[in-house]
Order: C-alpha cells, then sequence, then structure tokens
C-alpha cells in the first residue's frame, strides 16, 4: 500500500455561512493540493469535505496519515463515535440526532476503504502543512458582492 499524508482543515464566514476547505495529499516529495467551496454551510461539515475529498483524489485503497485540527473530525473517527452513530441509526449516545449524517456516511465508507491512522494537530500552530490548508480553506470561502 502506498503511504500518504492528508492534511485537512475548512473554514466558515458565519457559522452557518459561507464556508470553504482545503486539503494536501503528501507522497514522497509529490504534494497535491484540493480546496472548493459552499455558499451556505457549517465548519463542521467543510471540516469533513476537507477530509472526504482528499480521500476520493486516491486512486487506490492507500494507507492514510490523516492530520485535522478539528477534535469533531478526529475524535469522531479514532474513538469509533461515528461508527456507533450509523449503528445506531445516526443517533448518538445521548439520544440526539447525530449532525452530518450524509458526510459522516461518505467518510466511513471511504475509510473503510484505505488504512486511516487519525493525528490531531493545534490549528493556526506551527504545522506548515496544516497552515497551508487553512490559507485553503479561507481562499476558497465563496464571496457574495
Amino acid at each position: 500500500m502506498k503511504k500518504i499524508e492528508l492534511y485537512t482543515d475548512g473554514a466558515c464566514s458565519g457559522n452557518p455561512g459561507p464556508g470553504g476547505w482545503g486539503c494536501i495529499l503528501r507522497y514522497g516529495e509529490t504534494e497535491k493540493e484540493l480546496s472548493g467551496g459552499e455558499i451556505h454551510t457549517t465548519n463542521n461539515r467543510m471540516e469533513l469535505t476537507a477530509v472526504i475529498k482528499g480521500l476520493e483524489a486516491l486512486k487506490e485503497p492507500c494507507a492514510v496519515e490523516l492530520y485535522s485540527d478539528s477534535k469533531y473530525v478526529t475524535d469522531a473517527l479514532s474513538k469509533g463515535w461515528a461508527a456507533s452513530w450509523r449503528k445506531r441509526g445516526w443517533v448518538k449516545g445521548d439520544k440526539a440526532p447525530a449532525l452530518n449524517p450524509d458526510l459522516w456516511e461518505t467518510l466511513l465508507n471511504l475509510s473503510a476503504t484505505h488504512s486511516v491512522t487519525v493525528h490531531w494537530v493545534r490549528g493556526h500552530a506551527d504545522n506548515q502543512y496544516n497552515n497551508r490548508c487553512d490559507s485553503l480553506a479561507v481562499a476558497a470561502v465563496p464571496h457574495q458582492y
């Protein structure tokens, strides 16, 4: 399996509001940057979308080291929360509905294709790739004039 590093970030101007996402895929010396945005979304949806778009860009099953500054994403994956929500019909342990089940379903399916190891990184700190993803996400936020 190819070993890939995937760095991701999401941004939102207002929450909800216009938002953007960015990700960087690294394989050896090769890097690929992806980004996009939506007119009406939330920060968490953009965080999830960044991971999804990064995984969707892979053409074969890979060993992915995922780096995100979103505890929502990292904890739900690494602690098995998202898988539990799905088992319970997108209901959390406190009986409240799980948010963003459409994106979580896609992400869990992609995670089953790849071997994903999740790493939380501090946002807006010293990780150059996380900072670059933040710049990509902010630049991708649609601006209405």
